[in-house]
């Protein structure tokens, strides 16, 4: 039995609900006193007593917890969830008729009605993610509602809620049959190893999928193509597949370099053809400019937070400077596919970076094409953050 709470907003903030914002966050909160247990169903109020929303208790890093309904008398019981979960897959309906892709986004968090919780479907096995133990607090009926609404192969968790945001590393299975490890994916005719119980990271990012698949389908075609923060390749795979005439894949972790080499091989490319650099990227630049290397194309994609020994990144303060080193590296008439997952500013400030970065060089450019998230990581107008990823192809003109 869940416990419920009355929580109190300040008026100047009750509009804000009002009108579909969905996170409950602690400067709105008069009594946040009464928040003790993670899954406790709140209904929020105004001072005035006002009916603004029902929710739940879940502290992650952006909030307290999500509103859920604006309607008074909705209970959060399986009726609720077998109905956000058959939506949620009848809006991506085209994609399972999709013959070249089938891993992608089924549930989005608070786009698709529930915050704090998204789903990821791996050809028919499901990767749940959590990110507060308030969510987790209706696992049963989330998988449940799954079960209701697919036939699925599988299903896996990833347990993002942990003190101080690190990944609870169990096992990660759930239900059905187990996956063998790893499955080979489809994304864009394109093939991916993809762990669903080795960790909190899959192997592939399936936001970037229009940008990988406009990389080579209009830009990698005898080029040479730089991949910073490669993680598994993803971005050299396509460029490869494209034309490119060689890629060159730097990351600092040990893992990427079987990995990436994985991924060129399940998809018959010569991985000995290709670069695979284990080293921290901001090294890598430095050893470029001294020997003299340029490339055709380079894609930034960093985390929004990254440590090594020697370099701290945030992409709030550094990206600029990330993106001058970029420039240094780009040949004439080059591309650099910049890229962001950083909630914390918009595409206009990204845009801003973009424009300091080329006037400090004394660079011009010309900004090609533009990307955010795919449709089916579904976001709402009223939560700009949810909209977070921001992908722009940059021409240097000299």
């Amino acid at each position: 039995m869940q416990n419920h709470e009355k929580l109190v907003i300040k008026n100047k903030f009750a509009n804000k609900f009002k009108s579909g914002y969905p996170l409950i966050f602690k400067e709105a909160i008069v009594n946040v006193g009464v928040l003790k247990q993670e899954g406790t169903i709140v209904t929020l109020v105004d001072e005035n007593e006002n009916f603004l929303g029902r929710g739940y208790y879940g502290r992650q890093n952006k909030g307290y917890g999500w509103v859920l309904t604006r309607r008074q008398n909705q209970t959060f019981d399986q009726a609720f969830f077998d109905q956000k979960i058959a939506a949620a897959i009848q809006y991506r309906s085209a994609l399972y008729q999709e013959e070249t892709t089938n891993a992608f986004r089924v549930f989005n968090g608070e786009g698709d009605g529930i915050g704090g919780v998204t789903i990821d479907d791996y050809d028919g096995y499901f990767v749940i993610n959590w990110y507060s133990h308030g969510i987790y607090q209706f696992k049963d009926q989330i998988v449940q509602a799954l079960k209701n609404a697919t036939t699925f192969k599988g299903v896996y968790q990833k347990k993002r809620f942990d003190t101080g945001g690190k990944y609870i590393d169990d096992d990660d299975f759930l239900a059905g049959e187990r996956a063998e490890s790893p499955i080979i994916i489809k994304e864009n005719g394109v093939n991916f190893a993809v762990y669903l119980n080795e960790g909190p990271m899959t192997g592939i990012f399936l936001d970037q999928r229009e940008v990988r698949k406009t990389i080579r389908d209009n830009y990698a075609n005898g080029k040479t193509v730089l991949n910073t923060f490669s993680y598994t390749g993803a971005f050299s795979i396509y460029a490869a597949l494209g034309g490119a005439k060689k890629t060159t894949s730097v990351d600092l972790a040990n893992r990427s370099l079987p990995k990436t080499i994985e991924q060129f091989q399940i998809n018959d490319i010569d991985e000995q053809a290709q670069e695979i650099k284990v080293m921290d990227v901001f090294n890598y630049f430095d050893y470029a400019m001294k020997h003299s290397l340029k490339f055709d194309m380079v894609i930034l994609d960093p985390p929004s937070f990254a440590r090594s020994k020697k370099h701290t990144f945030s992409a709030a303060k550094d990206y600029k400077n990330l993106l001058k080193q970029a420039i240094a590296i780009t040949e004439k008439n080059g591309v650099i596919v910049a890229s962001t997952n950083y909630s914390g500013f918009g595409i206009d400030k990204f845009k801003g970076f973009i424009d300091k970065a080329f006037k400090e060089t004394h660079g011009n450019y010309k900004l090609m094409e533009e990307f955010s998230l795919p449709a089916d990581f579904k976001t709402v107008k009223q939560y700009k953050q949810g909209d977070y990823l921001k992908v722009v192809f940059i021409k240097k003109i000299n």
